[in-house]
């Protein structure tokens, strides 16, 4: 028995057709297909190499697990219930479908949020003399999860609700209801889970950038070449959470406001494409622009062979910062 979405348009011909358009199903297969690589990579290195299971990196690897836990319980099931154009596991299934996803993609959204801390942390120091330790890293890993698991149990005990989304094919937190339980739930989470770590975001890499230019303006090319290589990954970083999830987001608010608003299914789709897909170019992003896993994960896909060998593992940034701060590395 398949479990009926909330309102009729869910189950439309868009996914419903039965292979009419089969373009969504084989684009949501191959981004999930290439999450579980790329993320799967990032793990495996890390427990093969002992120079990568360093403080700094611990936040990239759980950022890693965050994402692939994002693709194997909301990600795969989805393209099984999207080429079937309904959805059929239920609603235990779309409660523990919504938590899990939920769950998972919260935990990376502060993992993103603590990335950047840790990089302001280490680069501007901001605490004086104190050096960032493993306790340090397993504090902030520890935060995201409790952080996460907080904001995402309450709709299991009845402030806020597990229901279809989108298309009616996959399942998480209800944007549409006009209790004012699960309203009021729906804003804390936004605020919380979306606005706070955004905030931190933009925060830490202005204050990172602010110091960058300070150093450039004194130390040549070479640390004029730094700020713009750290400008660069800085901005990506931006970009890609901006566009992963600032759809869904509005796509969220736009319903909790004005839950009687007709909204094309593809429309409804897009966002959640979007914000799922973030566990592909997470990877890309914050582990294969790091020199340090380039080393290790591109011979490891690419079947022992490195087409793009480096030239050097220090980094331009590192090597302007270092004599300043002793231990330094942005990456």
């Amino acid at each position: 028995r398949t479990f009926q979405p909330k309102y009729s348009d869910m189950c439309s011909t868009f996914y419903g057709g039965r292979g009419l358009f089969p373009e969504p199903v084989a684009y949501n297969a191959s981004v999930h297909k290439g999450s579980v690589v790329l993320n799967s990579a990032v793990i495996v290195v890390t427990l093969r190499h002992k120079q990568l299971r360093q403080p700094l990196n611990f936040a990239l690897v759980n950022l890693a697990v965050a994402d692939l836990g994002i693709t194997l319980t909301g990600s795969v099931p989805s393209v099984v219930t999207n080429a079937l154009g309904y959805y059929i596991m239920g609603r235990v299934g779309c409660v523990l479908e919504g938590f899990c996803v939920a769950l998972f993609g919260i935990t990376a959204l502060c993992t993103v949020a603590l990335i950047a801390v840790e990089r302001l942390f280490v680069v501007c120091k901001p605490l004086g003399t104190i050096t960032f330790q493993t306790k340090h890293a397993a504090g902030g890993l520890l935060l995201s999860w409790l952080w996460s698991l907080v904001w995402n149990s309450p709709p299991l005990f009845g402030w806020g609700s597990y229901q279809l989304e989108g298309a009616g094919t996959s399942c998480g937190p209800d944007w549409q209801s006009r209790d004012l339980r699960n309203v009021s739930y729906i804003i804390c989470y936004f605020s919380l889970c979306f606005a706070v770590p955004f905030f931190i975001i933009v925060v830490s890499y202005s204050w990172l950038l602010y110091t960058l230019r300070q150093v450039a303006k004194v130390g040549g090319c070479v640390a004029a070449r730094a700020e713009s290589k750290v400008a660069w990954m800085v901005v990506m970083m931006v970009l890609a959470f901006l566009v992963s999830w600032l759809p869904y987001a509005a796509l969220a608010l736009t319903v909790v406001f004005n839950p009687d608003v007709q909204l094309a299914v593809l429309v409804k789709v897009v966002p959640i494409y979007m914000a799922k897909s973030s566990t592909v170019y997470n990877p890309l992003i914050y582990i294969y622009m790091n020199k340090q896993f380039q080393k290790y994960a591109i011979p490891l896909l690419m079947c022992g062979r490195d087409p793009w060998p480096s030239e050097d593992d220090v980094s331009d940034v590192q090597t302007v910062l270092s004599p300043l701060n002793n231990k330094i590395s942005p990456e």
